[in-house]
């Protein structure tokens, strides 16, 4: 059990370690959106994204059902919306800290000058 649950965890994470994948799953969060809307949204061409898409669904962390002609994609599980935020509050307090060292390095220096 408790390796079959590290591995999920692995797997999930290598699904998500790419730049254009946590992009997708951004506009995801804002709701269900066919490829063309994702494409339009991130500015990218078709192949790529349909290439991330299908990474994602592999691991079944984006959902995408046919409508018509067009697949129309979803977040499998709203979880990942708050994995997100979460990373995103990992990254702002990583660059607090980062600043405040600067500015210790930086108050250092003057000090260094003055004495």
């Amino acid at each position: 059990m408790w390796n079959d649950l590290q591995q999920f965890k692995a797997d999930f994470f290598k699904a998500l370690a790419h730049p254009l994948r946590i992009r997708i799953l951004e506009v995801l969060s804002e709701g269900e959106k066919s490829v063309n809307e994702i494409q339009a949204s991130l500015n990218s061409e078709g192949s790529a994204v349909s290439q991330q898409l299908s990474v994602l669904r592999a691991r079944n962390i984006v959902v995408g059902t046919k409508e018509g002609k067009r697949v129309v994609y979803t977040l499998r599980d709203p979880s990942i919306i708050k994995l997100l935020e979460v990373a995103k509050e990992i990254f702002n307090n990583h660059l607090i800290d980062t600043l405040s060292m600067l500015e210790d390095l930086d108050q250092k220096k003057e000090n260094n000058r003055e004495g």
